[in-house]
């Protein structure tokens, strides 16, 4: 019987912004069934401290935290959260989420100017 995920829902707004995140943390997270990258997104909020302890409970039972999202498109979409943090700033606070998303066959999920036809052995981010 699959558990009911925790969602964290974005209700308004454009599509969050995707920063890559390739960090030696987050490394073991590429290990599954499926190919994925790591992002970082950062988001305001209101109830940080709800979302922490919902997260943390969901966490806690062994059921997925799903985060909710519009794309280009105002469709919905969802990315597993696989970590997060809270930041204070002066305007408020700050939901860090590390998300993973899935990577199709000979794309990656992030936008960039990498062109392949002047490879220089970098990675395009």
């Amino acid at each position: 019987m699959q558990s009911e995920p925790e969602f964290i829902t974005i209700l308004e707004g454009p599509t969050p912004d995707f920063i890559p995140d390739q960090q030696l943390w987050n490394w073991g997270l590429y290990q599954g069934t499926e190919e994925s990258e790591v992002a970082l997104v950062e988001l305001r909020t209101g109830n940080g401290e709800d979302i922490r302890q919902r997260c943390r409970a969901a966490w806690d039972e062994g059921r997925p935290v799903q985060l909710d999202y519009p794309d280009e498109l105002r469709m919905r979409r969802q990315a597993n959260v696989v970590a997060l943090k809270l930041k204070e700033v002066h305007e408020g606070t700050v939901l860090k989420l590390w998300v993973s998303l899935p990577v199709r066959e000979n794309e990656s999920v992030f936008d960039n100017d990498f062109d392949d036809d002047e490879d220089d052995g970098t990675l395009p981010f």
